[in-house]
């Protein structure tokens, strides 16, 4: 750990203990990205289940956090905080609503040489009958540099990169540094699901328990969620899978039975159903004009392994497993499929860029997915394109290893709308428009909770794409809540880009490679200019780690690139530990209607791009008016700062806001 993680480390709370729960604690605390809700109206996903932070519980557990330091258990929990607990120990939730299933997000230890372990936690409600979750670490605890590694042992994957924690190139470096292992250890967290077998009322009391002879020497819950889920769905008049040989109770493989109902329902013009069940199912399932309805993602589940190919497929693929697939774009892609009402579970452990594991993919236009809860895929779903006319909407996917949702290359005209995303291993949301543009796409009321790498929402290029109504909390390194980038061979900006009435909580990660705090919102320009028609209006920045809004290059290309004519309007900044804005690129961006209280530094840190000439920075920014408020520096858009005054300091003290509150 460097000086200044270890110095954020103290500014923030520290890994230190915060408390104990109180025993006695009953009343019910119901949060949204464990915020009050009124604080987030109208934002986000409007979803079926009430979240308790566990930390609002009683326990005689000890609490952690609150810590914004990558690599610690606090950090990654939502809210910053999560309760541990060791042998015997219990944290107990008062049910805010009638529920009949519950959701236990949690981390439990790696094995010591990797690979997870798996360990007992009894569920009673109102000290009733004892029900049994067996908890698992093998899908989390990843270590070392990127693409990561399972074994907490390994030494460098690149001796020859530049590292933070010795500030060298290890390979590079005589005598060669020391570097503690485990490397980096990240992705600590994984969750389950229970149905209760009953519907128990707002009051009664589930209480979490780890067993005296736990294998685990401890156990961090971070929340739970509660539910009321209806009866299964059915469908009488339907291709049901079970006619075709599939097996529900998942002891064989039932993939070649559901390609026979497919075909089938195709022919006879039907729709294929899944009845309650867990089918095992190891391989792709490819759609084409077909409809795929479950019972609900709490009955009907798709269950499969990963399997290692004997050669490599022609797309790199090096493993095949769970997931429903469009044809290929090559192929002319599938339309006018609809997918909804099941579960899919995958088993990927590691991070196979090249491998085709995800657990919805290819091209799917004038199509729809609905209604899906996917989890251990690679990524919940990635769309190839070109394609056009997807509605995805209503889904939830957590615990993936790289990214939740991914738009890559050539997806126009297509919508994603009232999903929830958390513990994604790479950006929660993204549109990536590499080689070809994506256009006309709209990210709307989504919410995405700690995106483990990366960012929340990330758009990277593209031509009139929006980004609206989303809640984005907790990002925990190399990211923050949105990115708009010029990179990774994305396609440049063009048309407009519209990011509105979105809100970000906790936003704004230490940025490894840089040294520096990012904001909640930033804009690189890293292979291309970024000089489109972007508008961000009504936005919401809360409780920011660092800057609120960030304009950045990189030093090897600080002369090339620039950022013009962003236009930042009607938005509300409640809290920075640093600046409002930080600008470390040439270029421009006007201000109206920007209200900040609470910033814990100069309100603008203009670096430009570090030419530092006697006329100014090579940023300017133009005040439009209404722009008010500050912290103890005095008014944020102070008149002295504008439009290019330099005031270039990357790294002042981080001084943590007090909690977001009304406006």
């Amino acid at each position: 750990m460097t000086a200044a993680t270890v110095g954020l480390s103290a500014v923030l709370g520290g890994t230190a203990v915060a408390g104990t729960g109180a025993a006695g604690v009953s009343t019910p605390v119901v949060t949204r990205a464990a915020l009050g809700p009124s604080l987030v109206a109208g934002r986000g996903a409007s979803v079926g289940f009430a979240e308790q932070e566990a930390e609002n519980a009683a326990t005689d557990g000890t609490i952690i956090g609150p810590d914004r330091t990558a690599y610690t258990l606090p950090a990654e929990a939502s809210g910053r905080k999560a309760v541990k607990l060791t042998p015997g120990q219990y944290v107990e939730f008062t049910l805010p609503g009638a529920a009949n299933a519950i959701t236990v997000r949690y981390s439990i230890p790696d094995a010591p040489g990797g690979g997870g372990i798996t360990a007992p936690l009894n569920v009673t409600v109102n000290g009733g009958a004892r029900k049994a979750m067996t908890l698992t670490s093998q899908y989390a605890w990843l270590y070392n540099q990127y693409p990561f590694s399972n074994d907490p042992n390994a030494g460098l994957l690149h001796p020859d990169w530049w590292i933070t924690e010795c500030a060298c190139v290890p390979a590079a470096t005589t005598p060669a540094p020391t570097i503690t292992k485990p490397f980096r250890p990240s992705h600590f967290y994984d969750e389950q699901r229970l149905l209760l077998g009953r519907t128990y009322r707002a009051g009664d009391k589930v209480r979490l328990t780890v067993p005296a002879g736990s294998n685990a020497a401890w156990t961090v819950i971070d929340l739970l969620d509660s539910e009321l889920v209806g009866a299964p769905h059915l469908r009488l008049v339907a291709a049901n899978v079970l006619a075709f040989g599939a097996d529900p109770l998942g002891r064989r493989d039932s993939a070649d039975a559901f390609d026979r109902a497919i075909a089938f329902a195709k022919r006879n013009h039907l729709k294929v159903y899944i009845p309650p069940g867990t089918y095992q199912v190891n391989r792709h399932i490819i759609v084409d004009d077909v409809t795929i309805e479950g019972a609900g993602s709490w009955y009907t589940i798709i269950k499969g392994r990963e399997v290692a190919l004997g050669t490599p497929a022609p797309d790199g693929s090096v493993h095949t497993g769970v997931g429903f697939y469009g044809k290929d774009a090559s192929a002319g892609g599938s339309s006018n499929v609809h997918l909804s009402g099941f579960a899919i579970e995958g088993d990927v452990r590691e991070r196979i860029d090249t491998d085709q594991v995800n657990g919805v993919g290819g091209a799917m236009s004038n199509s729809t997915i609905d209604g899906l809860h996917i989890r251990h895929t690679k990524v919940g779903m990635w769309f190839d394109g070109p394609m056009t006319n997807l509605r995805i909407t209503g889904n939830v996917i957590v615990d993936q290893i790289a990214d939740g949702l991914n738009f890559h290359t050539g997806v126009t005209n297509s919508v994603v709308s009232n999903n929830f995303i958390r513990n994604s291993g790479d950006d929660g949301l993204a549109m990536w428009s590499e080689n070809t543009a994506n256009a006309g796409n709209t990210f709307d009321h989504n919410t995405v909770q700690t995106p483990v790498l990366a960012n929340g929402i990330a758009i990277y290029g593209g031509t009139d794409n929006t980004v609206s109504n989303n809640l984005i909390a907790d990002p925990i390194r190399e990211g923050s809540a949105i990115q708009v980038g010029s990179r990774f061979g994305a396609e440049a900006f063009t048309g407009r880009l519209r990011i509105t009435d979105n809100t970000t909580v906790r936003a704004g990660t230490y940025e490894l490679n840089w040294n520096i705090g990012l904001g909640a919102i930033w804009f690189y320009a890293l292979e291309k200019n970024i000089d489109a028609d972007i508008q961000v209006v009504g936005d919401h920045f809360l409780d920011n780690t660092y800057n609120a809004i960030m304009l950045v290059s990189d030093w090897p290309v600080k002369d090339l690139y620039s950022i013009t004519n962003v236009r930042f309007k009607d938005i509300r900044v409640d809290g920075t530990g640093t600046s409002v804005v930080s600008a470390r690129v040439k270029g421009s961006a006007s201000f109206e209607n920007v209200d900040a209280r609470n910033v814990g530094a100069v309100g603008v840190n203009n670096c430009g791009s570090f030419n530092f000439p006697s006329t100014g920075s090579e940023f300017s920014l133009t005040d439009l008016g209404g722009n008010d408020g500050g912290g103890t520096t005095g008014p944020w858009l102070a008149p002295w700062e504008l439009p290019n005054t330099i005031t270039c300091d990357d790294r002042p003290p981080v001084v943590a806001p007090p909690a977001p509150s009304p406006w």
